[in-house]
């Protein structure tokens, strides 16, 4: 027994015997935005029937005596990746079992205007399908296969776009690399500041943080893109004229394992110094202890005046550097994997319009779910609300990943 190499369980019967009648397209995908609404799909029902149909008869082979050594390893190992499987499915059959009950017995007070008792039944049920939901949430995540990098710290970048506003892509970067230090703050991770060009007039030119904690390029991996704005400016020229600018900035999150092994011969690299311009103490303009490192081969190029020393800037610059090479080969491997599994967030291009923030409209918008927030205030906090944003894309795509899961199945059925 084995996984399919998208990282499903892949038991012979499914193979063998189930004939899914699968439809999904872009259309259908728009109805199926949440967890609970693809665990009714005929599919899915037949497909963790069969897991824990499966799950059954290993439990039911372990306990003969009739098996070797070689035989017995390996069940237990399928009886162990099956268990919270079929104990995630059993407890969502015996939620619905409760739901349908309860449906009934609120037709049943309707009928006789038990009022009171209605009202009380209808937030019992409301309470039992918000349980039904994150037990679907649940079940799926243990389906997903886990991203190699997702429990990697991350170097963040910030860079400000081009605007005829001026300096409305400046203040929005600036708002928006507090947001997310806001953020590691609200997660309970370490920001540690790598690289800050502040622009002129209060807003911020480029910016690069290092954050470590749990499962950090999880949460962030879809922040990467070209966020927009759209308000009427409140300082400089542009705020004279009263009208709607438009601006964009670009995140790039880069996913850091702890040990990056990429060798950088130092024949490839120029280093030059320069005199730090962003806050950094009474050194700043002094001395020339910022580094800027380029990579002739491929013209990465980094940069790093946090610290008062040459030496640990130049460390840091050449850590973000081994980074930034690391992450070309990683994007390979991510365009493989979403070539083979479609996911429908993106190409991850960092030219890729993501999100628009419209303060004129107080609304912020995720194009790649069709997402609608108010209060933008609360999502540049970087609290709760930015964390139900995120986790919102992050269902979106386990629920996208199962679905093209049983499309790939359907497809293995239809052509042997």
């Amino acid at each position: 027994v084995g996984l399919h190499n998208h990282g499903f369980w892949r038991p012979k019967p499914v193979l063998d015997t189930a004939r899914f009648t699968l439809s999904f397209n872009s259309r259908h995908r728009k109805n199926h935005q949440d967890s609970q609404a693809l665990w009714k799909h005929e599919a899915v029902q037949k497909y963790l029937e069969t897991l824990s149909k499966e799950y059954q008869q290993v439990s039911h082979q372990l306990s003969t005596d009739s098996l070797n050594d070689f035989e017995q390893r390996a069940l237990r190992r399928r009886c162990a990746d099956l268990s919270p499987i079929a104990a995630a499915f059993q407890e969502i059959k015996e939620a619905e079992r409760e739901v349908q009950e309860l449906e009934v017995m609120c037709t049943e007070l309707d009928s006789r205007d038990e009022k009171q008792l209605l009202e009380l039944a209808l937030e019992e049920k409301k309470g039992l399908d918000k349980k039904m939901n994150t037990l679907c949430r649940k079940l799926f995540q243990l389906l997903v296969p886990k991203e190699k990098y997702d429990r990697s710290p991350v170097i963040l970048e910030v860079t400000a776009g081009r605007t005829t506003g001026g300096d409305i892509c400046q203040q929005f970067t600036k708002e928006m690399f507090e947001m997310y230090q806001n953020y590691a703050d609200y997660k309970r991770w370490t920001f540690d500041i790598v690289n800050y060009t502040p622009a002129e007039i209060g807003g911020l030119h480029h910016a690069a943080a290092h954050i470590s904690g749990e499962n950090v390029y999880r949460h962030l991996k879809y922040e990467g893109g070209t966020h927009r704005v759209q308000r009427i400016p409140e300082t400089g020229m542009s705020a004279r004229m009263q009208r709607i600018h438009t601006g964009t900035m670009s995140v790039i999150v880069l996913p850091q394992p702890e040990e990056v092994d990429v060798k950088v011969d130092p024949k490839d690299l120029r280093i030059d110094t320069f005199r730090a311009k962003g806050a950094g103490g009474q050194h700043v303009n002094k001395t020339d202890s910022a580094v800027r490192i380029v990579h002739l081969p491929t013209g990465l190029a980094v940069e790093c005046q946090q610290e008062r020393s040459q030496l640990m800037n130049k460390e840091t610059a050449l850590r973000t550097l081994r980074a930034k090479l690391y992450q070309q080969i990683i994007e390979k491997q991510l365009s493989q994997e979403q070539s083979a599994r479609k996911l429908q967030l993106g190409t991850r291009a960092q030219s890729e319009r993501i999100r628009t923030y419209n303060f004129t409209q107080d609304r912020v918008t995720d194009h790649r779910i069709s997402y609608d927030a108010r209060n933008i205030k609360e999502i540049l906090s970087g609290k709760e609300a930015l964390d139900k944003l995120i986790n919102r894309l992050l269902e979106f795509a386990e629920i996208e990943a199962v679905t093209q899961y049983l499309e790939n199945l359907q497809a293995l059925e239809g052509g042997g």
